[in-house]
């Protein structure tokens, strides 16, 4: 299969979690994105909370001990 016939990545629930807890350490959204191989605009649709609601208070929890 060449690559322009896949699908791109779309990122996971898990995944925004993830993206959460990167974002909140400081890492840049072109660096998580780069990660992910996605465009960083999809980052910044976690982060903004456009996409996958809810996962930023999932994150909160991975952070309490």
């Amino acid at each position: 299969m060449s690559t322009k016939d896949r699908k791109p990545y779309q990122l996971t629930f898990d995944d925004a979690v993830y993206v959460w807890l990167r974002h909140w350490q400081g890492e840049y959204q072109h660096r998580i994105a780069a990660t992910y191989d996605v465009n960083p605009g999809r980052v910044n649709d976690v982060i903004k909370e456009r996409k996958h609601f809810g996962s930023r208070s999932e994150a909160a929890k991975r952070l309490s001990p």
